[in-house]
């Protein structure tokens, strides 16, 4: 019987239902010769199997092992998480998970909420798996969803763990291995192009050697991608916050926390930004807090303004129109009408009502206009009126900061999109390296759209990968960008010579492929 167990023929056994090719327990206490020795029996063992190893537990890393065990169920397919699993998506959109957006189902239309990526992603990317593909799928897999009036889509049951428990549920009933305390800490290619992956798990002294086939990459904002991608010749944008809420200098905006407005304009004024940037201005609801300004339209800017912000140290100018379906002529006009109709009552008790404020708010903006709230409209001066008008739609915020938590929600930065293609989602550098969700350059506004880009980002490299099991009958297809390669016996390419049909061994349909892309 071998000294170690994990050399046990019953533990080789076992080891071969997954991508582990060698398993050991402070190899270096273990005689050099007698690790290559088992490193290298084992390799052989494992010839013939394929395996993936995606690092990283999130949204785009437990989809892409589920789609990948899906279209290649004989495929071996680890997850490494070093953290919990999806433990992202259970705070996201507050608890409930919004899973994508349902108003934006076109993908031209889609890509435009994209700061980075927008341009690289308006063309045929979401047509392999846009929304209504996300939606669909978790409907066939038993979540229910709904779509709210600003197109965020949410489980109906308003509870992330209803995302959380599909996703894995479903993974393991693939035969999907998901191991979570345990991080890569290296990845280099043998001479047989194979990668080998050093595991490690933080609480005990444990080292784990992983050979792969194929090695997906989808760590989100974790410096450990970034090095990865480092290690096979990526360049790395530097990650920057996005997503964020404003810090203002104004300490009384405390006093309005919790106050919520359905509808403002908001333009983001930035010193290291000179030219026009018509994505610094946007719509939608804000939010005051203790400490600033937030909701959906601030978040859209930090989005679209954070790599500026982060270079002008989260300083910058905020204009809020409060009321910007009334033109500024109307809202002078409203308002005296209002002083004539209610001469008689106090301002602090009589408001006009088509501007849909509440009536902290309408106190605050007397108090910043200097005028007691006991006076009464008959007594207002012209002037006060019309700085009342201006203010309501042009208030001027100063930014001072963003919103501090223990971790960025979502970054800006990665591996650059030009450097992988779109169509399989490959690396450019490095063949069979793939990367998905947060680790790239890409990153959505709020609203549904980075979870999107998550899910979609895997499926395209999938549903090229064909494993061949017997080499006399199957075809191994290996597509790059628009070339295919076809690897099969000679009267299996003289009978495909004469139809041009690649037959899919995975039953997914015919490709129909032009000679000018077929390589023999």
């Amino acid at each position: 019987m071998p000294q170690w167990p994990w050399l046990h023929p019953a533990a080789a056994a076992a080891r071969r239902t997954t991508p582990s090719v060698f398993r050991r327990r402070r190899c270096s206490s273990v005689p050099a010769s007698v690790c290559a020795s088992a490193h290298s029996n084992h390799a052989r063992e494992q010839e013939d199997e394929k395996s993936l190893v995606v690092v990283g537990g999130g949204a785009a890393g437990v989809y892409a092992s589920i789609r990948a065990k899906t279209l290649a169920p004989h495929l071996n397919v680890v997850v490494i998480e070093k953290g919990k699993f999806l433990s992202k998506v259970r705070i996201s959109g507050g608890g409930r998970c919004n899973v994508t957006n349902g108003h934006h189902l076109e993908p031209l239309g889609l890509a435009r909420n994209y700061p980075r990526g927008h341009k690289e992603l308006r063309g045929s990317f979401f047509n392999t798996h846009g929304p209504r593909d996300t939606m669909r799928w978790f409907s066939d897999h038993g979540v229910e969803l709904k779509t709210e009036d600003d197109g965020r889509v949410f489980p109906v049951t308003d509870n992330s763990a209803s995302v959380v428990d599909c996703l894995l549920n479903e993974a393991r009933r693939l035969g999907v291995s998901l191991q979570a305390g345990k991080s890569v800490s290296s990845a280099s290619v043998n001479n047989d192009g194979k990668f080998v992956l050093k595991v490690e798990k933080r609480t005990v002294d444990f080292i784990d050697y992983l050979n792969a086939n194929y090695v997906l990459v989808a760590t989100g904002s974790s410096q450990q991608g970034y090095s990865f991608a480092a290690q096979h010749d990526h360049t790395v944008i530097p990650p920057v916050p996005s997503l964020f809420t404003f810090k203002i200098a104004d300490k009384r905006l405390a006093d309005l926390s919790g106050v919520t407005f359905t509808k403002v304009k908001a333009k983001l004024m930035l010193d290291s930004i000179q030219k026009k940037a018509p994505e610094l201005t946007q719509t939608g609801p804000l939010l005051v807090t203790h400490w600033g300004l937030s909701g959906p339209v601030v978040l859209r800017l930090s989005a679209w303004g954070a790599r500026e912000l982060y270079q002008d140290k989260y300083r910058a100018k905020l204009m809020v129109d409060f009321i910007p379906d009334i033109h500024i002529e109307d809202v002078k006009r409203i308002i005296f009408q209002h002083k004539d109709q209610q001469a008689k009552n106090k301002v602090n008790n009589s408001f006009p009502t088509e501007f849909g404020l509440v009536k902290r708010f309408w106190r605050f903006l007397l108090e910043q206009e200097s005028l007691d709230g006991d006076m009464h409209w008959a007594t207002i001066p012209k002037n006060h009126l019309n700085a009342i008008a201006l203010r309501l739609k042009q208030w001027m915020f100063e930014v001072v900061g963003k919103g501090q938590f223990k971790d960025e929600f979502v970054t800006a930065g990665g591996v650059p999109l030009s450097e992988i293609s779109l169509s399989t989602m490959e690396s450019k550098q490095q063949p069979n390296l793939f990367f998905a969700g947060e680790v790239l350059n890409v990153d959505g506004v709020t609203g549904g759209f980075n979870f999107q880009v998550r899910s979609r980002n895997f499926p395209k490299c999938m549903d090229w990968w064909v494993y061949s099991r017997d080499k006399h009958r199957h075809i191994g297809i290996q597509q790059r960008s628009r070339t295919v390669g076809v690897f099969a016996t000679g009267s299996i390419i003289r009978k495909w010579m004469a139809s041009w049909q690649v037959e899919d061994p995975l039953n997914q349909g015919f490709l129909l492929a032009d000679k000018q892309c077929i390589n023999f």
